[in-house]
C-alpha cells in the first residue's frame, strides 16, 4: 500500500503547474470571485441648461468637468474591484458599453465610456489577486437634479 501512495505523491510533485490540461482543471476547480471594494463616484456637480460631462480617469483618479457644469464638493471615487481565483491565471474583464443612472424623481443620466487601468494581458497574482480601478464618463443634463444611482455589471473571467 505504500507504493501506490508514493507513486501518486511524486506524480503530483513532478506535474507541471502551467501544463495546459492539468491548469484549464485547475482553473476549473477555482471559481473566480468578484467583491467591489468601493463603488463609482463622480462627486456632487450641478449642470446648467446646456449640461455636460464628468469624467473620472481610473489610472490617476483625477476628475474632469466639461460644458456647463460646476463643481459642488465631494469626492469622486474611481470604483475598485478585487477578484480572487487560480494564481497567476491570465483573465479578461468586461465592463458595459454604457449604464444608465436614476434618480428618486425619475430623471436619468448615462455613463459611458466605462474604462479600467489594467494593462493588456491582466493576470491573478501569486497570491491569486487581481484589484484593479475603473472609471468612465457622466453625461448629465440640466433638466433634472437629484442622487442619481445604478448597477455596473463587472464580468471575469479566465482567458
Amino acid at each position: 500500500m505504500a507504493a501506490p501512495s508514493a507513486a501518486a505523491a511524486q506524480c503530483m510533485l513532478c506535474g507541471k503547474p502551467d501544463s495546459g490540461p492539468a491548469m484549464a482543471s485547475r482553473k476549473a476547480d477555482t471559481p473566480l470571485r468578484i467583491d467591489i471594494e468601493t463603488q463609482l463616484d463622480m462627486g456632487r456637480v450641478a449642470a446648467g441648461s446646456s449640461g455636460g460631462e464628468v469624467v473620472l480617469d481610473p489610472v490617476t483618479g483625477v476628475r474632469r468637468l466639461s460644458g456647463d457644469v460646476r463643481d459642488l464638493g465631494g469626492f469622486a471615487v474611481t470604483g475598485t474591484v478585487t477578484v480572487r481565483g487560480e494564481p497567476g491565471a491570465e483573465v479578461r474583464v468586461f465592463l458595459p458599453t454604457s449604464v444608465d443612472l436614476e434618480s428618486g424623481s425619475g430623471g436619468i443620466a448615462r455613463v459611458t465610456g466605462l474604462a479600467t487601468d489594467l494593462g493588456g494581458a491582466p493576470r491573478l497574482g501569486p497570491d491569486g489577486r487581481l484589484q484593479f480601478r475603473f472609471g468612465g464618463r457622466l453625461q448629465v443634463s440640466g433638466s433634472g437634479d437629484g442622487d442619481y444611482r445604478g448597477r455596473i455589471p463587472v464580468t471575469v473571467e479566465y482567458q
